[in-house]
């Protein structure tokens, strides 16, 4: 499942292909068609990422939700718009009308694909915790939350009531670089520690939204120069490794939250 860092380059790239434009609006497959005739023809005022959630403004005044969930992707194609192929729930088109390039944006699988209204919006946003990236959010309620809780941190940062973007890689990610078991509870972490994790979050989805990708090692720590690409398999510290880059002790991997969670025992101790 995309982390948040992925819905945020999402809405910026598609953004700045999209927004301000008269979009023809079609459901391909047929899932998605009703909605799609509540928008057809309407201008994009703008998408919005809010943790894993996508939400596309219209000038109708409905509000577009995208969830990609496990399976959810998007296919961008700038040439003539191609022949629909394959399960497509919402197609994007732009450029046909106003004679500009035309530039076609396909998504298949999603979890949730639907147009409402900004109250239904709303309605999403209520059950999720502040999102790191997001200017407006208020990092002492995720502090708060995690804080009064007994479940473990591992699991804490995988809900998104408490935190909204944080997926698998940067749960355990995090929990690495400041030493913290994931088993630890959320009221035994005190809220400086939890400012600090939330500032590491921060820094950590920015990053992958500049790269496009998840890279939360020290080029130092992994022995790669500068001027080179971290390869995929030295981008993490703990997650799907077998060592400790740090200690070179063996990487365990425990279920928590329903997610396999990585951690070296030595560098985050009971």
């Amino acid at each position: 499942m995309p982390e948040g860092h992925t819905i945020h380059r999402i809405a910026r790239d598609h953004g700045r292909l999209l927004n301000g434009r008269a979009l023809r609006v079609s459901s391909p497959q047929g899932r998605f068609a009703t909605d799609a005739e509540r928008v057809d023809g309407a201008m994009l005022e703008r998408i919005e990422a809010y943790g894993k959630h996508l939400f596309y403004w219209w000038s109708t005044g409905d509000v577009g939700h995208v969830h990609l969930g496990l399976f959810g992707k998007y296919r961008v194609h700038r040439d003539d718009v191609p022949e629909p192929r394959g399960a497509i729930r919402m197609r994007l088109i732009a450029g046909m009308a106003d004679g500009t390039d035309p530039v076609t944006i396909d998504l298949r699988g999603p979890t949730a694909c639907t147009v409402g209204s900004p109250e239904e919006r709303a309605s999403i946003l209520a059950r999720l915790g502040p999102d790191p990236l997001r200017r407006d959010a208020d990092p002492e309620q995720a502090i708060s939350r995690i804080g009064r809780s007994r479940r473990p941190i591992g699991a804490l940062l995988l809900d998104q009531q408490m935190l909204a973007g944080i997926g698998n890689v940067y749960r355990a990610e995090m929990l690495f670089v400041h030493g913290i078991h994931p088993e630890r509870p959320g009221n035994r972490c005190d809220p400086a520690m939890l400012g600090e994790l939330w500032s590491t979050a921060r820094s950590m989805l920015a990053a992958g939204v500049r790269a496009n990708r998840i890279v939360t090692v020290d080029r130092d720590d992994v022995g790669i120069p500068r001027g080179k690409r971290i390869p995929r398999a030295e981008a993490t510290y703990v997650y799907r490794r077998d060592v400790c880059v740090r200690c070179g002790d063996a990487i365990a991997a425990t279920e928590i939250g329903n997610r396999t969670c990585y951690h070296c025992p030595t560098c985050q101790p009971a």
